[in-house]
């Protein structure tokens, strides 16, 4: 039993977004992004009311995206691309361990006040979402698509 538990553990502590060929989250849309080359800018605002700003985003497939992000509120806040099942358990591992620390290419983590990027180029057509995956505040309807046409 006690092996069973362990093995539960170590498990959970994979990011969730890791896959056997080394990709990241939204691998099936994207890569990360050369910062050299950006082909448009997003601005994307977040905050204590747990959204969002903009929420619903259109980019056209092969387009490099530099996402910058502004901490409006008092808390951190994070902003994670994936699929919502990746960053629903990604979320779930949060909850368990909130003293992780991890840096992806395709997330950005910010202190209140803080500003931060991140670089994503859109390889395909579909759906990527994105959340913040600090305990409750996925729940709390942090989250957003990125429509990729």
């Amino acid at each position: 039993m006690q092996t069973k538990k362990l093995f539960t553990l170590l498990l959970a502590a994979l990011p969730a977004w890791a896959l056997a060929d080394g990709q990241h989250a939204g691998a099936a849309n994207g890569k990360p992004g050369n910062p050299a080359k950006v082909d448009r800018v997003i601005e994307v605002g977040m905050d204590d009311s747990m959204r969002f700003a903009p929420a619903q985003i259109e980019v056209k497939a092969g387009e490099t995206i530099r996402f910058l992000l502004k901490n409006a509120g008092k808390m951190e806040h994070e902003m994670v691309l994936g699929q919502m099942a990746e960053l629903k358990a990604h979320a779930e591992m949060m909850r368990r361990m909130p003293e992780m620390q991890h840096a992806e290419p395709n997330m950005v983590k910010l202190k209140p006040g803080q500003r931060g990027g991140i670089v994503w180029q859109f390889t395909q057509a579909g759906e990527v979402d994105f959340a913040c995956t600090i305990p409750g505040h996925l729940e709390g309807g942090m989250v957003g698509k990125v429509s990729v046409k």
